[in-house]
């Protein structure tokens, strides 16, 4: 299959297990800054992921990405896959902003990066997701934000051991993209036009080659994300309702 631009054909699902129980709700992101803010563990916290407890601790963990650019509805899809089939929303955004207020030295490594439309070091990205997967009772993540590039993809199979169940790609236009961060008001520091330019042209040359990478695996499922978020996210369970069926379930009723 030739690699993703915009707007191709949706590649078949591998199976996957266990997504549609309803384990406990969770919040890691503000369990992860409380529990960074005390005792002064945010300013001290080593920045290398801790291996041998992440082998330990994240086995038969069911993982799915939610990837697509900036603006593509990733954190609103994953808010409602959380709530509807019972997975543990984490967004890497969200990690990187709880960090960012405790005003530690990586808070501000994390803030520099934002406002320059860097990426944030893939080992600190790691670690922060790695602790907050640790902290949940939630054995089903749905994760949006990660990994951006091949270097973050890298270090979460090599430290974490964690392949995603599949992928799930927003794909939205440019221009649409551009409409939709131009038109949002949510006071961050990254939606101005010309630091939107840099994360768009991150996102292109550095997270499309990853989705293009689970592609080539057959793992990917493009979700045409134009549309209005309720039909974004019909098309979206129509995702999880297959790989239901595949294990010989019948359609989910909520």
């Amino acid at each position: 299959m030739p690699p993703f631009t915009h707007r191709k054909d949706p590649v078949n699902l591998r199976a996957s297990i266990a997504l549609f129980s309803h384990p406990p709700q969770c919040n890691p992101c503000q369990d992860f800054m409380e529990t960074m803010a005390k005792d002064g563990a945010a300013q001290e916290a080593t920045v290398t992921p801790n291996k041998d407890v992440s082998e330990d601790n994240l086995k038969g963990y069911t993982v799915i990405y939610v990837l697509g650019g900036p603006g593509s509805g990733k954190s609103t899809q994953c808010a409602k896959i959380a709530t509807y089939f019972g997975f543990c929303h984490l967004s890497v955004g969200d990690l990187l902003e709880a960090e960012v207020e405790t005003r530690s030295e990586y808070g501000k490594m994390i803030e520099d990066c934002k406002k320059e439309g860097k990426l944030v070091p893939s080992d600190l990205v790691v670690k922060l997701l790695q602790q907050a997967m640790q902290r949940s009772q939630n054995k089903k993540f749905v994760i949006d934000g990660f990994p951006r590039n091949e270097e973050n993809r890298a270090a979460a199979e090599s430290f974490m051991k964690i392949e995603p169940d599949f992928v799930l790609f927003l794909d939205c236009s440019e221009e649409e993209m551009k409409r939709r961060l131009l038109n949002r008001n949510q006071g961050r520091v990254d939606d101005n036009i010309s630091t939107i330019q840099k994360r768009l042209k991150v996102y292109f040359e550095c997270t499309l080659p990853v989705i293009n990478y689970y592609s080539a695996e057959g793992n990917v499922r493009k979700i045409d994300a134009e549309r209005s978020p309720e039909e974004v996210f019909e098309a979206i369970k129509d995702v999880f309702f297959e790989l239901k069926e595949k294990h010989g379930e019948t359609r989910m009723t909520l």
